[in-house]
This record gives C-alpha cells, structure tokens and sequence, in this order.
C-alpha cells in the first residue's frame, strides 16, 4: 500500500496554491493525493437547514470545495491520482488523524478568515506540533513556491530532532536533483538579551568547534548512503530562526527536525520552528522523530510505514 500526500483544502486562494505544491510533490514521489476538508458541520446533519435538494447547506460549500480543488489538481497535472473526501471534524484533529496514515500533509499558509478554515496562526502550528507525519506548510514569495532556486536548505538541530529529518532532506533533494544545503546555528546563547557578547571561559572558537563537529557526525552516514547528492554544509554564527528565514530566499523549501513541547494548549513547536512557519520565503517542511519502539511493538509493515496493530 502506497501512503497518500495529503492536502488540507478549505476554499482559500492560499489552500488552492497549497493543492498545486501537492499535485507537483506527489508526481515526484510517485504517491497518490488525497484532498480532505474539515466540516465540523457534518456531524450534526440533522440540525442544519436543508437546502430543498436532501443536503444541509453546510454540504453543499464543502463538496464544492473539495471538487473545486480535484479540478484544478487534475488540470495541473492529470498522471497524478487524485481522491477527495469531506472530514467531520474540525480542521486540526481532521488532519492530524490523517497523517496516521499518510507520506506528509500539506496545508496553506492562511486559511479564509480568523474564525473558520485558518490553516496557520492556530490550525497549522498545531499539526505540525502533533501529527506522526512531515507537516508541509505552503508559503514564500512565487520563486520559492515554483521551485525555481534548485536547492534545498535543512537546518540541523541537536541529534535526537534530526535523524528523520536529515532522511526527509535527502529523499526531497534527490527527488528533485538539487543541492541540500545543511546549516547548523551556533553562538546564540554566547549573546546577551541586548545582543552583545558575554564573556566566557571557554575560548572563542568553541562554539564553531562543536557545532561544526556535530554537523559532520550527523552527516557522515547520510552522504554515504546518498553520494549522488550534492550536499553543501556550513555552521553559521546566530540565533537558529532568524538565520534559516534569512537563508531561506534562496531555497525551494526548507526542513527542520520537530522539536516539540508541552505547554498549556498541549504539544507545540520550537521556536525555529514556529519562526519558520510564519517568516520563511519558500514553503516549510516540520518533520517529526519516530517513536522509538520496544521489540514487542513489531516490525513496520511493509510499504505502509506502520505496524501492525
């Protein structure tokens, strides 16, 4: 069983953007697509007005949708399977459940409105936040979205975010043909709140040191296992968020490990991560770390990226 790339889809311009991204990502994987919209309203049917045709009039916007959107994926490219369906859930739960079974979820970068259908700003940290799937959040200026700058940016985090994430980076790049370019972050807890340098004892090379240390020792087994692609790394002094956003302009999309923390609301992103979802100049991709499983948990079906319940 091929594992379908999922699209959140709720009428938006910005969702409909999001389901072009879709269309071209799944035909360079060879995956089908599944477009979904969230319609809380399905659930209580019964106490919504009909229309005079045997549907509720919350029904009738959300086929429209859905087909609206089967529509433009099948003129953008019609070699891409594409199948639809309408949710009963709100739009964070609908989708995080999706991505129990799916390659990676897609989304917009803004939904309809403040209130209804907002796939970032509360639906979209939220996703990506929980679901056991990549999380691709469709934003950035028209180069960034066409995929026109031929590269790819992953920004290394600390080893337990990283090893599905540089897996991810790798698989994208040479699905595409293009450069990664792997960055680590280094030296921000060596600035003050005002942004100057404090003083420490050890030298100040040694942040460099290490961060450029880690960076091979995390590299080393991938490039191996992927010596056709072409990986350029480098460690670059600054505070992590801001220097992915900035370096971003230059990428077709940009990877970071999900870093994940339990809050008030429940799990939430890192700040890298949030920062990109909301400042990066091309689409973003959150992707989580698996679980790791007892022996009694069984080995992955095969093909389906699960195991067996």
């Amino acid at each position: 069983m091929t594992l379908p790339l999922v699209v959140g889809v709720d009428g938006s311009d910005a969702s409909l953007l999001a389901v072009d991204w879709a269309v071209d990502e799944a035909l360079r994987h060879g995956v089908p697509l599944r477009i979904v919209h969230a319609s809380p309203g399905e659930r209580d049917e019964g106490a919504l007005p009909s229309t005079g045709s045997g549907q509720t009039s919350e029904r009738v916007p959300a086929e429209h949708i859905v087909a609206s959107a089967a529509e433009r994926a099948e003129r953008r490219n019609p070699d891409v399977e594409v199948t639809t369906d309408i949710i009963p859930e709100e739009a964070a739960a609908a989708l995080v459940s999706e991505g129990n079974h799916a390659f990676a979820l897609v989304t917009g970068s803004r939904g309809r409105g403040m209130l209804k259908g907002l796939l970032l700003g509360s639906v979209g940290p939220a996703v990506a936040a929980r679901a056991q799937c990549p999380v691709m959040v469709v934003r950035g200026d028209r180069a960034g979205m066409a995929g026109t700058h031929g590269r790819i940016l992953l920004g290394l985090g600390d080893a337990d975010t990283s090893a599905e994430a540089l897996r991810f980076a790798f698989r994208e790049a040479d699905a595409r043909g293009c450069i990664l370019d792997v960055v680590r972050a280094w030296g921000s807890h060596a600035y003050d709140a005002g942004g100057d340098r404090t003083r420490g004892e050890e030298p100040a090379h040694a942040p460099e040191e290490r961060a450029s240390t880690l960076l091979d020792a995390l590299l080393g087994d991938s490039i191996a296992d992927h010596p056709h692609v072409r990986t350029h790394r480098t460690t670059l002094e600054g505070p992590a968020g801001k220097t992915l956003a900035h370096r971003s302009a230059a990428a077709d999309l940009v990877i970071i490990g999900a870093k994940r923390s339990t809050g008030h609301f429940g799990l939430q992103l890192g700040g890298v991560s949030d920062r990109l979802l909301h400042h990066a100049q091309c689409p973003v991709a959150v992707v989580p770390q698996r679980p790791r499983l007892s022996r009694q948990d069984g080995p992955e079906m095969p093909g389906t990226g699960r195991r067996p319940l």
